[in-house]
């Protein structure tokens, strides 16, 4: 930053994703169900409460504003008011759009308030950002994506113009090659660091990041989670830069349903009884900690226990999830209510597969092929696939199976292993 300018405040939301759809919660009350649906917009409607609380001069929104392509006519009348809402107060707002709603997606004719800048797709814009009292504040640079895969690096496109002390660029963008999401618009931090920008306003990556100060490259994550991969507190940025250029950063939560993943060990439980009042413990702890909001919880059992065995039997954790359900508040009582939607048994029985795997015979060579596959991405994707051949065959399992992460494979090993292992010791006791 040269120069000295005046102060001022402005928000940094992306990835909104309005009327996000939420598949894959067909069994949830219904309750659970409608409030999912509505929590984009419930979040969009604390963006315009922090818009107000904050004061901010002005907004900057950098793309997936809506989650698809083709917008629902619900999710931009919703739009269209929230930004009235915030030009009412005396803020503008500058919106570049990105892979989920590309400009090449169906949209109504509609007009959107005074005071809302929409950056094309052909070139990067710039416009000047005002204060509330009408005052120059910084300019602000932005292009939207033209169809929903864009594979350049647009950040090259991004040329600082003489005139405002400060300059903030947005884009939807995946800097560095982030392998958790598609690389449209690639491009490395480096490049932004030495653009002579102020402020990088980043979307596209959903967990809040700030890859680097002075200047800033920022990533304000999604205003709210959409699935349990999306987890704790969503939000946006309020951003106050100070005449001399100092820039401070305050995280906002704005999310209505908060996603968990809640661990829960089963070292030393010896009894159903008690592991049942673990889950509901954790359970309650985290529905406390919510600060009055819903929670759609995961839950992860880990550890080492006498009941490892007996949650791995065929049916136990649906068992074991409806049996919380049927204990906990229902959603349509409370607000503040939290709904368990899976369980993950991640443990481990008290067998011990490294005295195993040293015994000669059948059982220690399982033992021992098994681990060697499990310490190696290649082996163990060989060893499943050859078990799993005939499910394979089928192509939508095939394609699930596919997308299955290192640690799941490496799981399913070791599940495999204990399992096995503890039915060839019975049969051998037998």
């Amino acid at each position: 930053m040269s120069g000295v300018g005046v102060p001022f405040t402005f928000i940094h939301a992306a990835d909104l994703h309005l009327d996000s759809p939420f598949k894959g919660l067909s069994k949830a009350p219904s309750a659970v169900r409608d409030r999912l649906r509505e929590s984009t917009f419930a979040a969009l409607s604390r963006l315009c409460e922090l818009v107000a609380r904050e004061r901010a001069d002005f907004v900057v929104l950098a793309g997936d504003l809506f989650d698809a392509a083709d917008r629902s006519l619900r999710a931009q009348l919703r739009l269209q008011r929230a930004l009235g809402e915030m030009t009412g107060q005396g803020a503008q707002v500058f919106i570049a759009h990105g892979n989920h709603d590309h400009e090449g997606g169906k949209q109504a004719q509609l007009d959107w308030p005074d005071g809302v800048f929409v950056f094309g797709s052909s070139k990067v814009e710039c416009r000047t950002a005002l204060t509330r009292g009408g005052e120059p504040a910084a300019h602000v640079y932005g292009i939207s994506y033209p169809a929903r895969a864009v594979g350049d690096n647009l950040a090259l496109r991004f040329e600082k113009r003489e005139g405002e002390p400060f300059h903030i660029a947005v884009l939807h963008a995946n800097v560095d090659g982030d392998p958790a999401h598609d690389n449209y618009a690639p491009c490395r931090l480096e490049e932004l660091t030495s653009s002579g920008f102020d402020y990088w306003a980043l979307g596209h990556v959903h967990d809040r990041r700030v890859l680097r100060e002075y200047p800033h490259v920022v990533y304000p994550g999604n205003p709210q989670g959409r699935s349990v991969r999306e987890t704790g507190g969503k939000g946006a940025y309020a951003v106050s830069v100070s005449g001399s250029g100092a820039v401070e950063l305050r995280f906002r939560d704005l999310a209505d349903v908060v996603w968990q993943e809640i661990v829960v060990p089963i070292d030393g439980l010896e009894r159903e009884q008690q592991l049942h009042e673990a889950m509901l413990a954790a359970l309650e702890r985290v529905r406390r900690s919510s600060s009055g909001r819903a929670t759609v919880a995961r839950l992860r059992l880990e550890g080492r226990g006498a009941l490892h065995e007996r949650l791995l039997r065929n049916g136990a954790a649906d068992e074991w999830l409806e049996a919380l359900r049927e204990c906990l508040t229902p959603p349509e009582e409370t607000d503040d209510w939290i709904w368990p939607e899976s369980l993950l048994v991640r443990s481990a029985g008290e067998l011990r597969l490294e005295r195993l795997a040293e015994e000669d015979g059948f059982l220690g060579e399982l033992i021992r092929r098994g681990r060697r596959a499990a310490d190696s991405p290649e082996a163990a994707k060989a060893l499943l696939d050859e078990a799993l051949s005939s499910l394979r065959k089928q192509p939508r399992i095939r394609e699930w199976l596919d997308g299955r992460t290192r640690e799941e494979r490496e799981q399913w090993l070791l599940q495999a292993m204990e399992l096995s292992a503890s039915l060839l010791q019975d049969e051998d006791a037998g």
